[in-house]
């Protein structure tokens, strides 16, 4: 124990000297300072000055490293991978057409609504034909006037031709009334053709629909003024149903050509049909950037209505990818980044990878990674670079 007691007072000296402070005679003023009578100190200060001097005559405690940090791994290997692409649509009528009037015009009538079911030549909407009608009117009384003149001119002409043959007239009446026919002639044709147009103006007053089908939308009301080719129906034909997808490029580039798409109602996946690619939009959609596909359903059952939701899924050819689970990726320098455990000193390096395709339990490495590294995929948040790791549930 370093230090010295005496039988009337403790006397402590400070060294300035290393290692265990020693007792020394002090001077008159340190022992008037540091001598106190043994009865005024308290048993508890007793107690700790002989470990307050062992504990600073100790050695140091030497720094420990910090033990390997466990962590869980997996190597890198390359599989043959055809991944199955879910997209949501709506069915649709495979032929629409927007039923409108060839001429302008009052609307009338409009017998049918949206959901309603035509037949071929029914009637869908009316005009308003007293100016159609009068116009027909016109045109047939022109017509015989027309074919009055007509008559005279052949009777002239007849008797002109008889006259000539006998002598009695001359070669240039005889044109004069050739002439006269031949423009009465012509004269009934063209009422005859304008007899046929207001005919037909008249039946355009009238819209008729071509196909069977079930009216979607419309687009005038009774007492409207329409326009000519203004829709006033839109038309689902029957014969056919499209699933119509908004599908990105990238789907587009890797599907397999002449695919068949299995398709089932969302709300119903038990309701299910097949087809294949019927048509693909040349461009993209200029918001979204998606391509409109449209799938050629074989037999859709009577459930797959107008406007239903449904899922298509269309199963990607195979190619060879390097997948990790979601949870081995970080990021470092704003870029998708794993930690690599280096086998010869069981370290770890933070490296940049480039994905291609990702979702909550796995992604898709483009570049980055070699066949055979070790990827850390749990306990990622806690690295830093060089540390040491000890490995746990590593699998080929």
């Amino acid at each position: 124990m370093c230090g010295s007691s005496r039988q009337a007072s403790w006397q402590v000296s400070l060294s300035s000297s290393r290692g265990c402070p020693m007792s020394r005679s002090p001077s008159p003023s340190a022992k008037r300072s540091w001598r106190l009578p043994l009865r005024e100190i308290a048993a508890p200060g007793i107690a700790l000055i002989p470990v307050m001097l062992l504990a600073a005559c100790g050695p140091a405690e030497e720094v420990q490293a910090p033990e390997p940090r466990p962590v869980r791994t997996v190597t890198i290997a390359k599989r043959e991978a055809g991944d199955t692409v879910a997209l949501t649509g709506r069915i649709a009528a495979e032929d629409v057409a927007a039923l409108g009037f060839r001429i302008a015009g009052r609307v009338m009538e409009r017998p049918v609504n949206v959901g309603d079911r035509v037949g071929a030549g029914q009637v869908i909407a009316r005009l308003e034909p007293q100016n159609e009608t009068n116009a027909v009117r016109s045109a047939r009384a022109d017509l015989a006037a027309a074919r009055a003149a007509l008559t005279q001119a052949r009777n002239h002409f007849e008797r002109q031709e008889t006259l000539l043959a006998q002598g009695w007239t001359t070669r240039a009446l005889f044109d004069q009334a050739k002439r006269e026919r031949d423009t009465a002639q012509a004269r009934v044709d063209a009422a005859e053709a304008q007899l046929e147009t207001a005919d037909d103006l008249l039946g355009f007053t009238v819209l008729k629909a071509d196909a069977p089908g079930v009216v979607t939308t419309v687009g005038a009301e009774p007492g409207e003024v329409v326009q000519a080719g203004q829709a006033i129906v839109r038309l689902a034909r029957q014969g056919g149903r499209d699933a119509v997808f908004e599908v990105p490029a990238q789907v587009l580039r890797t599907a397999p050509p002449d695919s068949v798409i299995a398709v089932s109602l969302t709300d119903d996946p038990a309701v299910t049909a097949s087809g294949r690619v019927r048509e693909v939009a040349p461009e993209a959609d200029p918001v979204t950037r998606t391509f409109e596909v449209k799938v050629g359903l074989t037999d859709p059952p009577e459930a797959m209505r107008l406007g239903a939701t449904v899922t298509g899924r269309l199963t990607l050819a195979a190619q060879a990818v390097i997948e990790i689970p979601a949870t081995a990726l970080t990021r470092a320098d704003r870029q998708p980044a794993v930690w690599i455990v280096d086998p010869k000193t069981a370290t770890v390096a933070l490296r940049n990878v480039d994905v291609v395709r990702f979702d909550p339990a796995k992604v898709a490495v483009a570049g980055g990674l070699d066949v055979g590294e070790v990827v850390v995929t749990a306990g990622v948040q806690a690295l830093h670079p060089g540390q040491k790791v000890r490995l746990l549930g590593a699998r080929p």
